[in-house]
């Protein structure tokens, strides 16, 4: 292994150039495919990196649980520096799970109870109206069955505040929008990225791209089943001017009131389809960005598996059986 088990910690900078760019230069439903496999890959490459680092270097520590076999001078050759980096890796480790377990009960916390407050609600397929002022409308994606307790569909939830905002033709875009989110299942590729992200704090940039790019996917589903870009773009640049706070910041929104974002999805409504190709040409800046990022991504996938395939080979003759 070597000093190639610590690459999968750093090779996640090269997918950082492709973020700003995939949005410039692909479509964004490719966008966000592509920048959530490249975190998804680069973020379980990092926690197999952890994982490895643990075990190797706490085998050298001093009244450790793990068998006596696993102090092998082999074991000990194969991560420099063995003993401080799975010190080190310990804490890491164990606060990337953390953070990950919390993350994930939240996100599943509040799916369950936003269907909770929806149980009260008449039950259909379509959207739900809350008696609210305050304008905002989100997706909020199913919940599969459980023991007592049926499957729950995905549904949007819209404020009567909103809909007063917006005409009757907007309101067709903002629907076509959130129910886009349901059906692309954006809420799978946001969570992905943000699990990344807890994992391995240089993947954070890519979880506001993901988002960004999830939003435009939906804005271009949304632009053609009403047929109107400019009408869908009007529905956007509005419900932003009178959004406030959202009251699940998780859930994927229609629009909110932070600047930044919305007035370049905006723009982007205004200026022509974007191309439907899924990889920018190579010799462009897109194109080389997305090659680098592919080439770390697979050079720290190839690390993670060569590590994991020598640490089993040596701890299975180290370790009797």
């Amino acid at each position: 292994m070597g000093v190639f088990v610590f690459l999968p910690l750093v090779l996640p900078l090269t997918a950082l150039p492709i973020a700003r760019l995939a949005e410039q230069h692909l479509h964004p439903r490719a966008t966000t495919r592509l920048l959530t496999l490249l975190a998804a890959v680069l973020g379980l490459c990092s926690t197999l990196c952890l994982g490895l680092l643990v075990v190797v270097g706490t085998a050298q520590l001093p009244g450790n649980p793990l068998p006596d076999g696993w102090s092998d001078p082999e074991v000990r050759a194969a991560v420099p520096f063995a003993e401080v980096a799975g010190t080190a890796a310990i804490p890491l480790l164990t606060a990337a799970l953390t953070v990950c377990g919390a993350a994930l009960r939240r996100h599943h916390r509040i799916r369950a109870r936003v269907h909770h407050a929806l149980d009260a609600l008449p039950a259909g397929a379509g959207p739900a109206v809350l008696p609210d002022d305050d304008p905002y409308a989100y997706a909020v994606p199913g919940t599969p069955a459980r023991p007592g307790r049926p499957a729950r569909p995905g549904r949007i939830v819209v404020s009567r505040g909103m809909l007063r905002s917006l005409d009757d033709d907007e309101v067709r875009a903002l629907f076509a929008h959130e129910r886009a989110h349901l059906i692309c299942h954006h809420h799978r590729a946001l969570l992905a990225v943000r699990l990344a992200g807890c994992v391995n704090p240089l993947l954070l940039p890519l979880r506001s791209a993901v988002a960004f790019a999830a939003e435009r996917w939906a804005d271009e589903e949304a632009a053609r089943v009403v047929g109107d870009r400019r009408l869908t773009a009007r529905a956007v640049g509005r419900a932003a001017l009178v959004a406030r706070p959202a009251p699940h910041p998780e859930l994927a929104h229609f629009a909110g009131p932070e600047p930044g974002p919305v007035p370049r999805r905006v723009a982007a409504l205004l200026g022509p389809v974007p191309p439907a190709r899924r990889w920018p040409p190579a010799l462009t800046p897109a194109g080389l960005a997305a090659l680098v990022a592919a080439a770390g991504t697979a050079a720290s996938a190839l690390c993670a598996l060569n590590a994991a395939v020598a640490l089993f080979v040596v701890l299975k003759a180290a370790t009797p059986l």
